[in-house]
């Protein structure tokens, strides 16, 4: 009999492997013993290539210490037999008996099953979307809140002990360019006319919020306007405002006129669409612990305080009036800015200062989810936090490649300046929660994504999430029809299931313990969606094959007992990726 802990197979046999190995030399520490599910039932169920990492020590052929291993091999009440194949790869067969009785373990652990002590407790933060709160989240941004609150099911559910965080980035130029657009499109309301730069944000939302402004307050910010085209072209009518130079000083001449109304308007449109990101988020299912103000860590001094440590440690120097940091010192193609020549710090001082400010708070992994752009920003944080004698192994970038949109067979554009994007409302609106949720952790996170629109509303076994969600919804309609008592399923005798189908069932449900800890271990949700898809696929050919409410009670409580497992474990499944397991389709 299987013990009540109902022991995690693959390290069960890591554990016996090792044994054996040092049962034949003193294992170095740096072998890592794994096992890896076979694809085919005729290898067995599991395979461990321990025999190949130990030829080159040993100096013999990998099948002759395949065969040592074999013979030193502690013995397993789960093993039927043990066979080498292949160059050396030992394949592993287990009894059906010992896959029968997991049946139990799933029905008796419920929503638990699949969790485990793998993380240990560990404090770890994931830090994800975090996108400019200059405009509605578009799809691209969609992508990167799926995945990054799917992980943080995932790690929750691997035993971590999880904060999900967002980081507001409220301070900066691209706040200053939504007050200006918005306080421009006031003024347009006022019957003034002010040229609209071409670089400012020109989507309807910021019209609504001067609309907003304008019922509250009326003519109060009707300030001087006259003056806000000062130092710049005389024929500004003419040719427009078109450059990074021009906006910079129609913002500087903005502030000088508004005065302390200016602080008033920046926090009006910040309020705004940071509510409307935290709505937005909720309505997908993603929540966070935390909402990190990037303005407070110029508030509280930290990023003056961790320059002046950078300092301290001879990684800055002065150049062409600005500071820099050395982060070629660190592998970076260049060294960066941190202090601009009139003495404002940049977006990567502040970086650094949250990033510090992340490990003093006593996280022991912090893992960021940035967009794929984001990708040459990856050294300059890891040399900072090298230069602050903090460990940049700490900190695991996960790059996420954006998500393009297709409708018609058409690309949606996804500009917020120019206004003309696909919001992630809009998505959800037109392919519902479930659907753009598991479409956008069906392919690893750093991989391109074609989101087909037409395929996520189809309702078709072509639909990845319809044909998970399907399966969950036959077996509850089978249950529902048999309208028994769930603790006789409990009880019922595993042993009636024996065909090749029912067995490969029983194997695809202990892997999901292992599924959800390989996805925590490589930051991958997309392992979930693809077991998912496998489980359902492999029901679905069981259903249409079988009969399960036969006249024979005993044989009828297993083959339940067994698709209520299966049901259990889609439910758990889909929950992590944050998608709903209906009862009907």
């Amino acid at each position: 009999m299987i013990s009540s802990a109902y022991p995690n197979f693959k390290t069960h046999f890591a554990e016996l492997f090792r044994q054996a190995g040092n049962n034949l030399t003193t294992l170095d520490t740096s072998i890592r013993i794994e096992l890896a599910r076979t694809k085919q039932a005729s290898h067995g169920d599991y395979s461990c290539n321990l025999a190949m990492q130990l030829a080159k020590p040993l100096h013999k052929n990998p099948r002759e210490i395949a065969s040592l291993l074999i013979d030193a091999l502690p013995p397993s009440p789960y093993l039927e037999k043990v066979e080498v194949a292949g160059a050396g790869f030992i394949n592993l067969f287990l009894k059906n008996s010992a896959k029968q009785q997991y049946l139990q373990h799933v029905l008796q652990s419920k929503e638990a099953f699949g969790h485990s002590d793998f993380g240990q407790g560990k404090k770890i933060q994931v830090e994800f979307v975090s996108a400019n709160p200059t405009g509605p989240l578009h799809v691209g941004h969609g992508r990167g809140a799926a995945i990054g609150a799917s992980l943080s099911s995932i790690l929750a559910a691997a035993g971590f002990n999880v904060s999900r965080e967002f980081y507001v980035n409220d301070a900066g130029r691209q706040m200053d360019i939504l007050t200006l657009s918005t306080w421009l499109r006031y003024l347009e309301l006022n019957h003034i006319s002010i040229p609209f730069p071409e670089n400012a944000y020109q989507g309807d939302y910021v019209k609504t919020m001067a609309q907003l402004i304008l019922q509250a307050h009326a003519q109060r910010y009707v300030h001087q306007p006259a003056l806000l085209l000062e130092d710049l072209s005389e024929n500004i009518h003419e040719t427009g405002i078109n450059t990074d130079e021009q906006l910079d000083q129609l913002i500087a001449n903005a502030k000088k006129i508004l005065g302390q109304d200016y602080a008033y308007i920046h926090n009006f449109v910040l309020t705004e669409q940071l509510g409307d990101c935290r709505n937005d988020l909720m309505e997908f299912g993603v929540e966070f612990d935390t909402w990190f103000s990037e303005q407070s860590l110029f508030d509280n001094g930290l990023v003056a305080h961790t320059i002046q440590l950078l300092e301290k440690k001879h990684y800055l120097y002065q150049q062409d009036g600005a500071i820099w940091f050395r982060s070629t010192d660190f592998g970076d193609e260049k060294d960066r800015v941190v202090q601009r020549e009139n003495g404002q710090f940049t977006y990567f001082a502040s970086d650094i200062a949250y990033h510090l400010n992340k490990f003093e708070r006593g996280f022991d992994q912090v893992i960021n989810i940035w967009g794929a752009d984001h990708h040459g920003y990856i050294a300059r944080v890891k040399g900072a936090l090298q230069a602050l004698e903090l460990d940049p192994a700490k900190l695991e970038i996960a790059l996420v490649q954006f998500a393009v949109l297709y409708r018609d067979g058409k690309k949606a554009p996804m500009s917020t300046r120019s206004g003309e994007f696909v919001t992630l409302r809009e998505l959800r609106q037109e392919v519902g929660k479930d659907a753009a949720r598991f479409f956008y952790v069906m392919r690893k996170s750093d991989q391109h994504l074609d989101f087909d629109l037409d395929l996520a509303k189809s309702q078709s076994n072509d639909n990845p999430v319809y044909y998970v969600q399907y399966a969950h919804a036959r077996v509850c309609s089978v249950l529902a029809q048999w309208d028994g008592d769930m603790n006789d399923l409990a009880k019922a005798n595993a042993e009636a299931l024996s065909s090749p189908a029912e067995l490969a069932l029983l194997q695809k449900l202990i892997d999901f313990p292992d599924t959800v800890e390989m996805a925590a271990k490589e930051f991958s949700p997309h392992l979930i969606a693809f077991y998912l898809r496998e489980l359902a696929s492999e029901f679905h050919s069981y259903y249409n094959s079988t009969r399960f409410l036969v006249p024979e009670i005993p044989l009828q409580h297993t083959r339940l007992a067994l698709i209520a497992s299966i049901r259990q474990v889609l439910n758990n499944g889909l929950r992590l990726l944050g998608v709903s397991a209906p009862d009907k389709m």
